[in-house]
């Protein structure tokens, strides 16, 4: 039984089923389920406990999964599960603890990490993870701190966050981020303020964004 895991489509197929909630504690383990089976499979576990944390596919089809522990402990680790050996390693460190952030992979291969809380704290920062190095490198500073946001990678290869838990108030506020220059700019606001919303980048080059808390 898991609540608040990730779950991550292999290229051989496979899915990645990792961490998350067993009867309130956050777990280690990971399982493959195989659809030409219908079965499940163990694979090796994690370093580290974590739940409400982000995983997400690189190029060279490891799986990294970044952040958070459970209950608001925040993580500023990292490890990559290897598809061939079934194996995880540990890689680079973020900057910062994270917690309800925000993970998406750009044009490059890199992967955004946005947002989140830092032991309380939310944050404006971002950072990016070079699969080639394994490290992180800061990617500038949003306007508004938040957590519990949306992230959608554009068509022209642009980054758009909209909303999260901004203090006090559900935020309207969207702002993006420009890989090519690592700068990160304001834009037209949402008519509602959102928290832990969806949204979807469409067909037509548009973003729909829908739910959460207002």
């Amino acid at each position: 039984m898991r609540s608040y895991h990730t779950t991550s489509t292999l290229a051989n197929g496979k899915a990645l089923v990792a961490g998350g909630l067993t009867y309130g504690d956050a777990v280690n383990t990971a399982e493959l389920f195989d659809s030409t089976t219908g079965l499940w499979i163990q694979t090796g576990s994690m370093s580290t406990r974590r739940s409400h944390h982000t995983a997400s596919t690189l190029a060279n089809g490891k799986v990294l999964v970044v952040g958070e522990l459970s209950y608001g402990v925040g993580l500023n680790t990292a490890e990559l599960f290897d598809p061939t050996t079934g194996l995880w390693t540990q890689t680079g460190n973020m900057s910062i603890k994270r917690v309800d952030h925000k993970a998406l992979i750009l044009a490059d291969g890199k992967v955004l990490v946005v947002g989140g809380d830092w032991d309380v704290y939310s944050v404006t920062t971002a950072e990016l993870f070079d699969p080639a190095t394994g490290l992180w490198t800061m990617a500038g500073n949003m306007s508004d701190w938040r957590f519990g946001h949306s992230a959608s990678t554009l068509s022209a290869g642009k980054v758009l966050v909209t909303g999260g838990y901004l203090g006090s108030n559900y935020g309207k506020s969207a702002e993006l981020f420009d890989p090519s220059t690592g700068v990160w700019t304001q834009t037209g606001k949402m008519n509602i303020g959102r928290d832990h919303h969806t949204s979807s980048l469409l067909f037509n080059g548009k973003v729909l964004v829908v739910g959460g808390l207002s």
